[in-house]
């Protein structure tokens, strides 16, 4: 089972009052351990709690801003919750709306940015990737990429082409998404410099 589909299931055995969850998995693995046979642990109950008490209203916000993914975002909204310490929350409704949001806004990037593979047959997404001018412009691209500095270049290509979050970057290189955000504002810059040039 993926972390994915184990955070996916703590969330469900949660929602059904279920409390024997499998044990959370810290975000720092980057492969969940197999399952030992061991009784699995409870979940927290503040979080537990945390997701009775708000879950009504925050699936109604994110159905006005997300109708056909609501439940998807309402579920992921509780995993990223879940791995912070909720005693050092002090607003948890704004907390909560506030990571929603951020999700919305990272799904509508994400499906407004990827072009489907059928579309562009494995093509970059270019004018036309088999005339001169498509060419030209990715044969451009690459090398302006390739001339960025490697720490840059790595949070372009994993932002652009990969379509990670500055979140998942940051973790992936082991840098704090502050440093993802500033070499991303960085190399855009000098693609755009060089691009008109």
């Amino acid at each position: 089972m993926s972390y994915t589909e184990n955070r996916h299931m703590q969330i469900f055995h949660i929602r059904c009052g279920d409390t024997r969850v499998p044990p959370a998995l810290s975000i720092a693995e980057p492969d969940p351990p197999q399952f030992d046979g061991a009784p699995p642990a409870a979940p927290s109950a503040d979080l537990a709690d945390l997701f009775r008490r708000n879950r009504p209203w925050l699936l109604a916000l994110l159905k006005l801003r997300a109708p056909r993914d609501a439940e998807d975002l309402l579920q992921e909204t509780f995993l990223r919750a879940s791995r912070h310490r909720l005693d050092e929350i002090r607003r948890p409704r704004a907390w909560l709306a506030a990571i929603a949001l951020n999700l919305v806004r990272e799904q509508h990037r994400r499906s407004s940015v990827r072009v489907p593979a059928a579309e562009t047959d494995g093509a970059l997404p270019y004018e036309d990737a088999g005339s001169a001018a498509g060419q030209d412009e990715a044969l451009l691209l690459k090398q302006i990429i390739l001339s960025l500095p490697p720490t840059l270049a790595e949070v372009f290509v994993l932002s652009r082409f990969e379509g990670l979050t500055y979140p998942e970057i940051a973790q992936r290189c082991g840098v704090s998404t502050k440093t993802v955000e500033w070499r991303m504002s960085k190399a855009l810059a000098i693609c755009a410099a060089r691009l008109k040039d």
